[in-house]
């Protein structure tokens, strides 16, 4: 086949994307997809100039190594096609086809794939769009399903396979149900043995396994306290008489329990764990990360599933669980409570969030640090900020500052009430800004919509014409739609301002000065967002204080020691 200009045989990229779970599902496989893709190309005659693969990438984003090489290679130009198995190879997503597509013909490059179903006009533009929405609407469908079925299978008794299983276990030879591994059962019973019999803590535990040459569940040399304290909370390991657990299971299932037996209880569907790929600023790495979000869900809603005895006895396990119900959740940075973490530490070379870091000398002293991470992952080019910061030296120096501002409540809520002020004097500072002519806009919008799709209907302007006016209409109704959020997200901002000034005018600001000397870190921290504090490091050691301090919103050295 030509080019287009008729100097030669048209230039295209063949583009093969599989995730792991299609691969499982339906048979999907790289070397399948590029196969059928070369052989498609020489029989149209076009020149394969570079052939692009995404290994176990999603198509839910565009966000993928392969594609932006494809990208990439468009936008350089000379390239006629790029060719897929199937379209929803390029993205799951209709916005996403559409994207691309209208990007692709800005560098006179078409999108194609082998199951298009209408060609390159309006009508069959339309037709792919209409296609790929019932796509979309079957997928959605199928996931929809599999998850009651999950969930069904999980009502029956069964435990579902979609897990690594618990410590201690094995899954079965059908892997819907769970039965004892002796060797890794002894350790779990030396954890409850040592907390709630030996009454040690969670450090102790940890160094005991470690001195035994115990290997972790992953197959490491140390272990975790949060993974100890997870393994004394979980009820898979307490034992439960029948009659505890016809309570939480259907009768289908209690019907099939021994009721002269006791049974661990596996929750499932405590909690949904989304992963999604995103861009990673990282100039001499990887160009993505992950980002895992954890939404727990409602007690209620959690499944029982009864699972064999783990032979601890019940009595360790309460006494396990008494011992560390006072414990704080060990952090896992470094086993403490950073007060100046959580956003209000910043690197003074280049205004990156100061990172956390524990180091351990020669001996057995643990000194933990505030330092940037720019610098640690990129370089010493990214940053000139070099120093760490001792924590134990930089943290009762900035407290020593706010406790000051607390000891003076007049002063104080002057300086919160000004910063209030000059907040609300922003939100009416232009009467652009109002809630009420972003509301008229999107009215507007509505208005607009329905007129073009009438004069559509009556032959008035064409389709290119209607996507063109339709999508000016939608970028309008976006941009209300982001301002309405703004103004409702800085309302909520005031109001929080309000809220944390009355705490801290009743809770804080009325102590005694040997009360504030004995807040705990976790209370300092909750004082400093309150504040809305922002303190900066620099490479000498001086640290500046930002926020609701002396005079309204201002800046204070913090001087007086070396960090």
């Amino acid at each position: 086949m030509p080019s287009p200009n008729g100097l030669g045989p048209s230039r295209a990229i063949l583009y093969a994307r599989v995730s792991t779970q299609e691969q499982a599902a339906k048979g999907y496989s790289l070397a399948q997809q590029l196969e059928a893709l070369r052989s498609f190309a020489a029989r149209e005659g076009y020149e394969v100039i570079e052939e692009v693969e995404d290994r176990g990438q999603s198509g839910a984003s565009l966000e993928r190594p392969g594609m932006d090489r494809v990208r990439d290679l468009v936008a350089t130009g000379g390239v006629s096609m790029v060719l897929a198995q199937d379209r929803d190879r390029f993205a799951r997503e209709p916005a996403y086809l559409y994207l691309l597509r209208e990007e692709f013909a800005n560098n006179c490059c078409k999108l194609r794939s082998l199951n298009d179903r209408g060609d390159d006009s309006p009508e069959g533009q339309l037709t792919d769009g209409i296609l790929d929405q019932i796509a979309r609407f079957e997928r959605l469908k199928i996931a929809e399903r599999s998850r009651r079925g999950i969930l069904e299978k999980a009502r029956q008794g069964k435990v579902v396979a979609t897990h690594r299983a618990r410590y201690g276990f094995r899954f079965n030879a059908t892997k819907d149900g769970y039965e004892l591994d002796s060797e890794k059962m002894a350790v779990v019973k030396e954890i409850f043995r040592m907390t709630g019999v030996e009454r040690r803590t969670l450090y102790a535990v940890r160094k005991g396994l470690e001195e035994a040459g115990i290997p972790t569940p992953t197959g490491g040399s140390r272990w975790s306290q949060p993974y100890i304290r997870n393994v004394i909370l979980e009820d898979v390991y307490r034992p439960h008489p029948h009659s505890e657990v016809v309570t939480m299971v259907s009768s289908k299932v209690a019907n099939g329990l021994d009721s002269e037996k006791c049974y661990g209880i596996f929750w499932f569907d405590r909690k949904k764990v989304t992963k999604k790929q995103v861009a990673n600023d990282d100039p001499n790495g990887n160009p993505y990360r992950y980002v895992y979000k954890t939404q727990y869900r409602p007690q209620d809603d959690w499944i029982a599933i009864p699972v064999p005895d783990s032979g601890v006895p019940r009595e360790w396990v309460d006494a396990a669980r008494e011992a560390i119900k006072n414990n704080r959740r060990p952090s896992s940075a470094g086993r403490r409570f950073w007060e100046l973490s959580g956003g209000i530490l910043h690197c003074g070379g280049c205004g990156w969030l100061m990172q956390t870091t524990g180091i351990r000398d020669h001996g057995k002293n643990m000194y933990f640090y505030y330092r940037c991470p720019r610098r640690l992952k990129y370089g010493k080019n990214t940053c000139p900020n070099g120093k760490n910061h001792r924590a134990d030296r930089v943290e009762p120096r900035v407290w020593e500052l706010v406790s000051g501002l607390l000891k003076d409540p007049k002063t104080l809520k002057a300086d919160l009430e000004k910063m209030i002020e000059q907040e609300h004097q922003r939100l009416r500072s232009s009467p652009e800004e109002g809630a009420e002519i972003w509301v008229k806009r999107l009215d507007e919008c509505a208005k607009q919509r329905e007129k073009r799709l009438e004069q559509h209907a009556e032959g008035l302007i064409n389709l290119d014409e209607l996507r063109t006016k339709l999508n000016t209409i939608e970028e309008t109704h976006e941009v209300a739609e982001r301002e309405l959020r703004r103004l409702k997200d800085k309302r909520e901002e005031i109001a929080s301002l309000e809220k944390d000034k009355e705490a801290l005018l009743e809770s804080y600001a009325s102590m005694a000065p040997e009360a504030l000397a004995s807040l705990t870190p976790k209370e300092r921290h909750r004082v400093y967002g309150m504040l809305r504090l922002k303190v900066t490091a620099h490479s000498d050691g001086r640290l500046e204080a930002d926020g609701m301090l002396a005079g309204g919103v201002s800046t204070n050295e913090i001087t007086g020691f070396a960090g």
